[in-house]
Formats: C-alpha cells, sequence, structure tokens
C-alpha cells in the first residue's frame, strides 16, 4: 500500500510536517513564507542529506523557495486543482499571534484572516482530510475594547474565528471536529495547550462509523499506541528531556555555528539517561546543532539564581515576585525538573532553567517541544525590535512549531479513519458485487 500523500501549509519549520512523517505520510510540498524559517524546513525535508524517509517529493511546478499563501495561490491555484484526487490530507497552522492569550489579542490582526486563504486551498485541493492547528484564542470570539455600544436591546453573539473556520468549512463539504488537546498527554515534556480541528470530506465521512465523531476515539487510541511504541510514562518531566544538556561542570566549548557571531560557546552533551533522551539521540553522531548558550551579564545571572533558590518552580512567577526582582516582563516560568516544561514560546526569556541561572538554548528549546536532534535549525539565533514581526530565528521557529509527537499521533489517527473509510466502502462494493453475481 502507498504511503498516504499529504501537504503542509503555513510550515514554518516543520513540526507538523515533521510527525506527519514519523506516522508514515508522505509529504508532497509545503508552503512558507519565511525564508530563514523555509530554510530550516529545505535542510530538514528536501535537500540531499535530509532523511529519505521523510523527504518530500515536491512537485516541478513549485520552485523550491519561501512562498507567501497569497502569493503560491495567485501564481498556482490551477495546480492546485489538478492535485484533486491526489492529496489524503492538507495540513496546517496559520500564525496563531492573534490569537494568543500569551500576548494581547488583536482583533483586526491581518494573520487571523488567513484561515481564509486555508479554506481557498482546501476548496482548490478537495482533499480527503484536513487539520488545522491553532492555539485555543481561536475559539473566543474577539470583542473590541475601545467601542462604544449605542445599540439598544440584546446583540447578537459575535462568533469566535473558529465558528467562522467551521462554517467556511462546511460550505466547503466537510465535517469539522475541533478538540483542546494538551501535548503534554502524547509524549512530549511540556503542557502546552492547542486547538485541533480535524475534517473529512462529506462525501467520506459519511462511511465512517460514528462519523467525525469517530476521530476522537482514534486519537485517544493513537495517544496510548505511540507511548507504548516509544517506550515513554504518561507524561515525560523537563529534566527527563534535557538533563544531559545542562552545563554543569562539562566542557565548554565555541560555537562554530556558521550563522553564529562568534564568542558564543556551547556544553559538550552528557551521555543520555532516559528514554526520551535516547529517541532523541537516534540517528545523531556528536553534537546536535543550535546549542548556543545565551550570554548573560553577570547581574542577569545573579538574578535568575535568586528567581531559581526562592520562587516556586512550574508555576509562573505572580506580579508581586516579578516586581521585586525589577522584572517587566508579564510571562516568567523557572521550570520544574520533576514536571513537563510550561509552553515554550517564541521568547526565549519566558523560561528559566530548572536548575542553572540562564534561558534554554534552542536545542533544550526543541527537545521539549519533541524535535530530535538530528533535526538542524538554521537562521539567526534570535532577533530584537521591530523585526520580531518580520522575522523568524530559531527560537521563534521551535516556539511556533506543532510538538512533531503530538502531530505523529494525530497523523495515525486520520490515517486510521481514512482506512476504516475505505474498508467500508470495499465491503459495500464486494456485497453488491455478490448481489449481483447471486442474480444472475
Amino acid at each position: 500500500m502507498h504511503p498516504r500523500k499529504f501537504v503542509d501549509l503555513f510550515a514554518g519549520c516543520g513540526g507538523l510536517s515533521l510527525g506527519l512523517s514519523l506516522a508514515g505520510l508522505r509529504g508532497l510540498f509545503a508552503v512558507e513564507r519565511d525564508n530563514m524559517a523555509f530554510e530550516t524546513f529545505s535542510c530538514n525535508f528536501i535537500q540531499d542529506g535530509s532523511p529519505e524517509a521523510n523527504r518530500f517529493e515536491w512537485p516541478s511546478w513549485l520552485e523550491q523557495r519561501a512562498w507567501g499563501i497569497d502569493e503560491v495561490l495567485n501564481h498556482h491555484k490551477a495546480n492546485f486543482v489538478q492535485l484533486r484526487g491526489k492529496v489524503d490530507i492538507l495540513a496546517g497552522g496559520p500564525p496563531c499571534q492573534g490569537f494568543s492569550f500569551a500576548g494581547r489579542r488583536v482583533e483586526d490582526d491581518p494573520r487571523n484572516l488567513l484561515f481564509r486563504k486555508y479554506v481557498e486551498v482546501v476548496e482548490a485541493v478537495q482533499p480527503a482530510a484536513l487539520v488545522l492547528e491553532n492555539v485555543p484564542g481561536m475559539q473566543v470570539a474577539h470583542r473590541g475594547t475601545n467601542v462604544i455600544n449605542f445599540e439598544v436591546g440584546p446583540q447578537p453573539r459575535r462568533q469566535s474565528y473558529y465558528e467562522k473556520l467551521a462554517a467556511s468549512l462546511d460550505a466547503a463539504g466537510y465535517e469539522v471536529k475541533a478538540a483542546l488537546v494538551d501535548a503534554s498527554h502524547y509524549g512530549v515534556p511540556q503542557k502546552r495547550s492547542r486547538l485541533i480541528a480535524i475534517g473529512i470530506r462529506k462525501d467520506l465521512s459519511q462511511w465512517l462509523e460514528g462519523g467525525i465523531g469517530r476521530i476522537s476515539t482514534l486519537l485517544e487510541a493513537a495517544r496510548l499506541q505511540q507511548l507504548q511504541d516509544l517506550g515513554l510514562a504518561e507524561t515525560v518531566s523537563a529534566a527527563d528531556a534535557i538533563s544531559d544538556l545542562e552545563v554543569g561542570d562539562r566542557p565548554l566549548v565555541s560555537c562554530t555555528d556558521a550563522q553564529s557571531p562568534r564568542g558564543y560557546l556551547e556544553a559538550v552533551p552528557g551521555e543520555a539517561s532516559t528514554i526520551y533522551q535516547r529517541l532523541m539521540r537516534e540517528g545523531v553522531a556528536g553534537a546536535p546543532n543550535s546549542m548556543r548558550l545565551a550570554r548573560h551579564r553577570d547581574e542577569v545571572r545573579e538574578r535568575f539564581a535568586h528567581i531559581l533558590r526562592e520562587c516556586r518552580k512550574g508555576v509562573r512567577m505572580n506580579d508581586e515576585a516579578r516586581l521585586g526582582y525589577g522584572l517587566k516582563k508579564h510571562r516568567i516560568y523557572p521550570m520544574s525538573p520533576s514536571e513537563p516544561a510550561p509552553t515554550i514560546t517564541t521568547l526565549p526569556d519566558d523560561v528559566l532553567h530548572y536548575s542553572e541561572p540562564r534561558i534554554l538554548t534552542v536545542r533544550e528549546s526543541a527537545r521539549i517541544q519533541s524535535f530530535p536532534d538530528w533535526f538542524q535549525f538554521k537562521g539567526k539565533f534570535t532577533t530584537g525590535g521591530d523585526r520580531r514581526t518580520r522575522e523568524c530565528p530559531r527560537y521563534t521557529q521551535v516556539g511556533n512549531a506543532v510538538p512533531p509527537y503530538l502531530a505523529r499521533a494525530i497523523g495515525a489517527a486520520i490515517s486510521q479513519a481514512l482506512n476504516e473509510i475505505e474498508l467500508a466502502r470495499d465491503d459495500i462494493g464486494m456485497g453488491a458485487q455478490h448481489a449481483v453475481a447471486a442474480a444472475e
């Protein structure tokens, strides 16, 4: 049986693509507008040297470069239409900043409307199934805070962006079911809640016993099977994930990454000591890339050391504690070694290491997202100022990504749903053939 095929829109560095590939699916192509994120994607899924099992087929009509969704639709919509019947899963995670609770939600953020482009591709390609990942805030009906309402009487309830999306996909011919999913239940060492919407084309979902509601059962079965296959416990702690990457008294060497300025150091990794660490180390010899340590000033290290000694770990610092340490940031989590890490965001100083007075390296953040060590990140490590809205450096790529282990289970669940649909249709077809033969 040939592997099922998928296309990844808003692919970022490739977390969703990696997970679907680990579930046995084969990528056709991906769309990502940021040059740095696409450089990472290309290194791991397209270029010679990328793992053969994960390498995308890539059509000759699509140039292998960063594309915006608008641009690719303008140039290649006819090619999308020609893919009908050839795409099993259309995947995508439109940028979530406009929905996120981690920062200020912006009702008119243009990124909130990118789901319409996703729906336009759905209508052109008509895949058998689709999956869309976003933050829980997509389910919240945004309301302007500076608007005076002079209307009298009850007002119509505003739709959330998810409700608008679901209505658009229903009109496009898809049954959709969404659920809030915590990645830490899937072998990812991180408490990360995400809205996962899965759709099946209506002419196919009618063959699925229980309809689209069957997806919840299949996803739970895939979750349990994945933990069993990988040999992981129900939860994986932060220390389980990255204790072999602690600095401790290990040797420090110069960072030789070609895309990093000189003067940075990185620690030589220790031996893998947990099942999760051994899973992450598979397929890589020597130290992985993106191990560069931050260069904290002495006073910053002293402040972090005080926080680690005096503040409760595993919970966000409260306002009083932050003010006491002169911190202006709203979100700072000292990690707990014995629990899954807090949500990894695009801002590297949101999370403090559980035992060392520093922020995490890109590689440690990637480990907590369930990216294996062979996966290479490209581009700047970080950026600042107004460039944050225009660039996607390594920390941002990792923070924006779908955890591959979560995506792996999603891919397995959708594949099983499509298998059950095909079996049901085949059974009806065989039954019809037998009836005809009997009548003759």
